[in-house]
């Protein structure tokens, strides 16, 4: 019995002995990192970038309806000079020729002399001012402040259709900022060192729009066309686009750019007839009384100066010569337009073909059946090797 009662003591200890003898080693700690809960999402952060688009969009549209408040403002203003020079030097001009018509007729001694004096300071204040006006062209100026506005406005209305579409990127914002910075080069406010040249050498369309060789394009091999139609382009209105194309630079262009450079002519020779006629003049006045030839030298030379000004300034030939060059300049445009969207190879990417073809025929005065008349005359008359005798544009 006594052996009976030892075992469990016995099995106790010696299971005190095996628990003590294991012993379990400590695992190291290792360090976790919890990965941040993102505080914006994907949404919320592309919101925060349209926001800021939108307010950058905003700021441009205030700096443009300024834009549009100044060009019209110094256009008027240019368009007064215009008139005010105009009939300022006409007047100064007959007032020389009739004090050198009166000093010949009967003028002797200090009278004489007075009138001598008279006419001739007048024939060179015209002449100066003469200068001043051929070289700045009032009529052109107004022309360029008035071109500024228009496409100024058309800008302020692109911007209000992004903002009102909602949802602006930045690639938005940099192509706005763009166009704003290309019509404050075509068409500067100041006249010292920032004014066009008046008498280029050569005509040469206006450029109001940024340069399209920075944009990245999708390329293909050219002639290749998209046997199916998507967002509304199709292989037909590819070639329909290309023979308006060849239109625009085979009669409209050309023509504009020929009458561009006979107007040049004309203004060249019109700016400086004037100022010398008015300088012989003046030359003329100071020999009056010596002889008739002078006074007769004189008094022509003034009124014929008075009628190239009257020609010159009167008819405004520096604002058709900018008319010619804006309206080339928008041909031009045109031409680049259908010809970038046509090197876009990826098709969504393009404008909606049907729209594309509606907004082209208006910009011509045409109607969609008439536009791709023109098209078929246009292929018709390359295939042939003649002429087309029509213009694309049926607005100028």
């Amino acid at each position: 019995m006594a052996s009976l009662q030892a075992s469990p003591l016995t099995l106790s200890s010696s299971s005190n002995k095996i628990s003590a003898a294991i012993h379990l080693r400590k695992l190291p700690r290792v360090p976790l990192s919890v990965p941040k809960i993102p505080t914006r999402t994907v949404v919320e952060e592309l919101n925060i970038r349209a926001g800021i688009a939108n307010t950058q969009l905003y700021a441009l549209l205030e700096a443009v309806a300024d834009r549009v408040e100044m060009h019209s403002n110094i256009g008027k203003q240019r368009d007064n000079w215009n008139t005010l020079l105009l009939n300022s030097i006409n007047m100064i001009t007959l007032t020389a020729a009739t004090l050198t018509g009166v000093g010949a007729i009967g003028g002797t001694g200090m009278p004489l002399l007075a009138l001598k004096l008279s006419s001739t300071l007048l024939y060179s204040a015209a002449t100066g001012l003469l200068l001043i006006m051929n070289i700045i062209q009032p009529s052109q100026l107004a022309e360029e402040q008035r071109n500024a506005t228009r496409l100024l406005k058309q800008l302020r209305s692109q911007i209000q259709t992004i903002l009102t579409l909602g949802s602006p990127t930045q690639e938005d914002v940099k192509i706005v900022m763009e166009k704003v910075l290309a019509l404050d080069k075509a068409f500067p406010i100041p006249l010292l060192g920032a004014m066009l040249e008046k008498f280029p050498s050569k005509f040469e369309p206006a450029v109001w729009w940024p340069s399209t060789q920075s944009q990245n394009k999708t390329k293909a091999e050219e002639g290749k066309f998209h046997k199916m139609e998507k967002n509304g382009w199709s292989e037909e209105l590819e070639v329909e686009m290309r023979d308006i194309i060849e239109v625009v630079k085979r009669k409209d262009i050309k023509d504009y750019v020929r009458l561009g450079n006979l107007v040049l002519k004309i203004n060249k020779i019109l700016a400086i007839s004037g100022p010398l006629l008015t300088g012989i003049a003046a030359i003329g006045s100071t020999f009056v009384g010596n002889g008739s030839w002078a006074a007769i030298i004189a008094v022509a030379a003034g009124a014929l100066g008075s009628v190239v000004n009257t020609f010159d300034h009167g008819g405004q030939v520096g604002m058709v010569f900018e008319m010619y060059r804006n309206s080339a300049g928008f041909f031009r445009l045109l031409e680049e337009s259908i010809e970038g969207t046509l090197e876009e190879k990826d098709l969504e990417k393009r404008v909606n073909g049907e729209l594309f073809e509606m907004k082209v025929a208006l910009k011509f005065g045409r109607s969609l059946s008439h536009l791709k008349e023109l098209a078929r005359k246009s292929a018709y008359s390359r295939r042939e090797g003649t002429s087309i005798d029509e213009f694309a544009s049926k607005l100028f």
